[in-house]
């Protein structure tokens, strides 16, 4: 027999427990060594130190894995209401350059339509991958302090 465990009323303790439940499953963001700092309500805060297998030929962070780390921030935020949620597009602009041992953090912050850009047309969160936690109009990237 399987545990069934009811589902939280609370948005916050929601939140949480799906994290919890993807997290189980979210192989990539572990292997990458991404920690979830925090996550609530249409909000998620990674972050990721990079390590010598993640640069590339110039020695900076490769930019998939920023881009990786911004998408999973984006992935908890959208998902915290339990309702399964994959983002339909993406872009992102690199600010700087991460460096072995930088720890880059990226936040997501769910918008809505009246945040959005007058081109926007659904509901949607944005994650930026920043030196500090903030939140924008799309992804960015640079190294957390």
């Amino acid at each position: 027999m399987t545990d069934v465990q009811p589902v939280p009323t609370d948005p916050q303790a929601l939140a949480e427990a799906v994290t919890a439940a993807m997290w189980s499953r979210d192989r990539t963001a572990q292997a990458l060594g991404m920690r979830i700092e925090s996550v609530g309500p249409g909000r998620a805060t990674v972050r990721m130190t990079v390590r010598g297998d993640m640069v590339n030929g110039h020695h900076i962070c490769h930019g998939g894995l920023i881009f990786t780390l911004a998408d999973t921030a984006f992935a908890y935020a959208c998902n915290a209401y339990n309702r399964n949620t994959v983002a339909s597009g993406c872009n992102i602009d690199f600010v700087a350059t991460g460096r072995e041992g930088d720890t880059l953090q990226a936040e997501a912050v769910e918008r809505t339509l009246a945040d959005a850009p007058a081109s926007t047309t659904s509901p949607c969160a944005t994650a930026q991958a920043t030196r500090s936690p903030c939140s924008g109009a799309r992804a960015t990237a640079s190294p957390a302090r």
